[in-house]
């Protein structure tokens, strides 16, 4: 299945005070740099509501060596560093995804939801 998610990436960027509007532009700007590459399967950026200065940029990829490929591109690499300068700090944490359940809502309210048990 060509669609198939088994590789997730989730980094975590704290960003400079008073940046976060032209980093969140930025960010834009270059987002299809990550979601047109063949091995990638979609790209979430986030706002945290507890820190507001910090983002979380989710990534999804048909396996681990497509993405190691894409992460070490000359590409990437140039795209990373026009974020850079808006960056404190962060983390990348990488997963295997071991399974999926998908939505399954015949278009219930929360009370017919609720009473189902």
């Amino acid at each position: 299945m060509s669609d198939a998610v088994l590789f997730r990436v989730m980094l975590k960027m704290r960003i400079r005070d008073g940046m976060t509007d032209e980093f969140e532009r930025v960010w834009l700007e270059v987002g299809d740099s990550v979601t047109s590459h063949p091995a990638n399967r979609g790209q979430w950026l986030a706002r945290s509501v507890d820190e507001p200065d910090s983002y979380y940029i989710t990534s999804d990829w048909s396996d681990e060596p497509s993405f190691r490929q894409f992460e070490t591109s000359r590409r990437h690499v140039e795209h990373r560093q026009l974020l850079h300068p808006y960056r404190v700090g962060g983390e990348m944490t990488t997963m295997r995804v071991v399974a999926h359940v998908p939505h399954d809502n015949d278009g219930r309210t929360h009370e017919q939801w609720a009473a189902q048990g």
